[in-house]
């Protein structure tokens, strides 16, 4: 299986960056960890500050073999119509993560905009949501 792990604004700074909030993992920690937990899955990994980087990074899965993807859109979550449609196009399950918990934060921070066109929103469990974003895609795959 081929996961493509998108990370957006912002978490390049994990481990510095409100570590009350996001915790002191840093975004490479992260990725080791899944390497681990996963040694059979070929990850690829990318992060970017821009929303049409991520937008082409998506919709370059249409073209490349990636079975799914996991988001966490940061920011972006809450406004960016243009991440969403490229989302929507996709023919592979996507799964939304955030490290905290949306939901319990900041009132702009409750919606997201992209959780409609995911297969599922994985939000709260710091590091671990994108191990669970990983189960998931596993149990719901039809390779499985």
């Amino acid at each position: 299986m081929n996961v493509l792990v998108i990370n957006g604004p912002n978490l390049n700074l994990l481990g510095r960056r409100e570590p009350e909030i996001y915790g002191t993992q840093t975004l490479k920690d992260i990725q080791d960890e899944l390497r681990r937990a996963f040694p059979k899955i070929r990850f690829t990994f990318f992060q970017s500050n821009h929303e049409g980087v991520i937008i082409d990074k998506l919709q370059s899965t249409l073209s490349k073999k990636v079975d799914a993807v996991v988001i966490n859109p940061a920011a972006f979550t809450h406004y960016s119509y243009a991440i969403r449609d490229a989302i929507s196009a996709l023919t592979v399950p996507v799964i939304e993560v955030h490290l905290s918990n949306i939901h319990l934060r900041e009132e702009f921070r409750k919606h997201s905009v992209i959780a409609p066109v995911c297969k599922a929103q994985i939000s709260g469990f710091g590091s671990a949501g994108y191990r669970i974003a990983v189960e998931t895609l596993l149990q719901h795959s039809p390779k499985s």
